[in-house]
């Protein structure tokens, strides 16, 4: 199995600025914003950092915190793009601003997977605001876009990934946008025969579905990708998996992957993400990832 790290590097309406002492200064489109960082173990490049607002956490280690501002937001968020794909960016009580910009690179990856496809069909599980379902179902290249299925367990968030397809133009894309939770969903879509030519999965550690289901990550990633594994045939490109504040390595969901692919051709590859620092050049780790690829 190979390790690597895909690093994100700075576009127009995002860069990682500076980092250092457990914090990171990043640019959103005009505004800048400082959030908490535990891997940036080392000096910042600049001890002055102006930001717009600064996310301060709470005393639990698992959550809590507030933004502080020293200039106004707009409330109801501002649009960025990435490539051709528009979307709202917003302060958020859970510290991020409403999509993940280290997934940049994982973007370009799965549109690169399924060039040549005349209508590829792919899911986006845990799809959140839908920038991932957004860089897919975006036509490109004189073809059409992805025929997509975005799954999340919040309606809110589901609303918010609708709002983007509108924004990026995708109003009328071929999307289904599903409020369930995605093991119930993808094992349904197993019972159905369907199949899927690649599977986006960003799981958060801990969560609960519309009615009630605990998602543990531990305990339920392992039967989640395995009956992703029974949605993907010979013909399909690819699936990735990315996860979060856990203490659990690459290594160790590469393996998981290697083991549920071990019937079907391709490699597997795992690693860590990353975010280019405009300041220095080096590359701040963020996450790790698994993949399959045909």
């Amino acid at each position: 199995m190979l390790l690597n790290t895909l690093v994100g590097e700075p576009w127009p309406d995002y860069a990682l600025i500076d980092s250092g002492h457990g914090r990171k200064l990043e640019r959103y489109g005009r505004y800048r914003f400082i959030r908490p960082e535990p891997q940036a173990m080392w000096a910042p490049a600049s001890p002055d950092w102006h930001a717009t607002a600064e996310f301060v956490p709470g005393a639990d280690e698992d959550g809590g915190g507030q933004w502080r501002f020293a200039e106004p937001t707009p409330r109801e968020g501002w649009t960025l793009k990435w490539d051709d794909v528009s979307f709202t960016a917003q302060t958020t009580p859970f510290r991020h601003l409403g999509f993940f910009p280290d997934m940049a690179p994982v973007w370009t990856w799965m549109r690169e997977q399924v060039a040549g496809l005349d209508v590829p069909e792919c899911m986006n599980l845990f799809g959140y605001t839908g920038v991932g379902t957004c860089a897919m179902a975006a036509p490109r290249g004189g073809s059409g876009g992805a025929r997509m299925v975005h799954v999340d367990a919040s309606k809110k968030s589901v609303e918010a990934a609708r709002a983007n397809a509108c924004l990026s133009g995708l109003a009328e894309a071929p999307i289904r946008w599903i409020v369930e939770d995605a093991r119930k969903f993808v094992a349904r879509e197993v019972r159905r025969g369907r199949r899927y030519d690649g599977i986006l999965l960003d799981p958060p550690k801990y969560g609960r579905g519309p009615d009630g289901e605990v998602w543990r990550l531990e305990e339920d990633l392992p039967p989640l990708i395995a009956d992703c594994r029974r949605l993907l045939d010979a013909d399909s490109r690819f699936l990735f998996l990315t996860v979060y504040a856990v203490r659990m390595s690459a290594l160790a969901i590469g393996e998981m992957l290697t083991q549920a692919f071990a019937d079907l051709a391709g490699k597997v590859e795992a690693g860590e993400l990353a975010v280019r620092e405009e300041a220095r050049g080096l590359a701040l780790p963020t996450a790790i990832w698994a993949r399959w690829s045909r």
